[in-house]
């Protein structure tokens, strides 16, 4: 019993050394990290208290729901329907979004290229079995993809920062665009550090002409092993000659909103995400109705939600994300777009979209 134990913890310790759990900093970008204001105690922290679990929920209880108590309905029963854009096609000269499924989407604004949190794969765990992309919800590849101008990553997460994917694309990304301590990741897998842009909250860096970002908080977490918190979760907002973008990543609902919709706002659209929430973890992933808030709060004339319709990471039913967000959003006013995965929606003209989950 014993060798049986200690053959599966080398093997367990061997597995975390392969690549696609990326790297820690190393000394250079550790010293510029451990000067951040987010960062204490040996990790970045949030704006808030931000506990794991809500209070009087635990990790066991947490575990047995997962195992035994997941709506029959956490997985489509039926192919998703979608639609897939040539995005190789298309005029420089449209201004345009498509969403590609859960947290991933890509933008063309003022003739710049935008990509989001791109997860292709069709998983996201570092087991290829696990955690699989809902039937239908996978239509891009990488090929698909044009020359990207600005790649950001909100976080290290596996739903957003995926090894296979980022590996694949690293050839038509000029930039990439993310918060403190991601960059080891990138550099391990072969990004140059000339072409990463990593910085901390309420910094600003002017990509091109007319063409701002500012990084902006959330309140969420980072870890893609047993080490957390060792890289920075982060938002952004986008300014353009014609546009002004939020880009949400990971949030749980938090005052940051309303300062940023003071300090930066208002918006002409605002990402956030909707989906794999629950109750006993609602400081880390908001609860729907918390989104159209966040979005008031942000003063954003429009709303899209993603972090759902790709992957299982809760509970609730695969489709219950944007029916109660739809019912809030007309409750409070604010206008919310919900097109198909791979749809395309000019930027000048944003309308809803058909109900295409029903």
């Amino acid at each position: 019993m014993v060798i049986l134990l200690l053959v599966s913890l080398i093997a367990v310790l061997l597995f975390l050394q392969l690549p696609l759990f990326g790297s820690l900093p190393k000394e250079q970008d550790a010293l510029k990290i451990s000067a951040s204001p987010n960062y204490k105690d040996g990790r970045f922290q949030n704006l808030s208290p931000t506990p794991d679990l809500t209070e009087g929920a635990s990790f066991y209880k947490v575990l047995f729901d997962f195992l035994f108590q997941k709506s029959k309905r956490n997985r489509p029963g039926h192919r998703l329907p979608s639609m897939k854009t040539d995005l190789l096609q298309v005029s420089k000269q449209m201004d345009f979004m498509v969403w590609m499924g859960h947290s991933s989407y890509f933008l063309q604004l003022d003739g710049k290229t935008i990509l989001v949190d791109p997860v292709f794969s069709g998983s996201a765990s570092p087991l290829w079995f696990t955690t699989k992309s809902f039937p239908g919800s996978d239509r891009y590849v990488v090929d698909d993809l044009p020359i990207i101008d600005f790649l950001f990553i909100s976080h290290d997460h596996w739903d957003h920062l995926d090894y296979q994917t980022i590996k694949k694309i690293r050839p038509k990304v000029k930039r990439v665009v993310t918060g403190l301590g991601v960059g080891a990741h990138l550099k391990r897998w072969g990004y140059k550090e000339t072409d990463i842009v990593e910085k901390d909250w309420y910094e600003e860096v002017q990509l091109e002409e007319d063409f701002k970002v500012i990084f902006t908080p959330g309140r969420h977490f980072s870890g893609r092993s047993f080490r957390r918190n060792k890289s920075l979760w982060t938002s952004f907002v986008i300014q353009t000659p014609s546009y002004k973008i939020f880009l949400g990543g990971d949030s749980g609902y938090d005052s940051h909103f309303a300062s940023i919709g003071s300090d930066y706002g208002p918006f002409d659209l605002a990402f956030l995400e909707c989906g794999q929430y629950n109750s006993s973890w609602k400081y880390i992933h908001m609860m729907p109705e918390e989104v159209i808030q966040a979005g008031l709060d942000l003063k954003a004339e429009h709303v899209m939600i993603v972090h759902w319709a790709k992957f299982s990471l809760a509970l609730h039913d695969w489709d219950e994300p944007i029916i109660r967000v739809l019912k809030e959003s007309k409750r409070k006013g604010i206008k919310l777009i919900h097109p198909m995965i791979g749809e395309s929606v000019a930027l000048n003209n944003m309308l809803p979209g058909k109900e295409w989950w029903n």
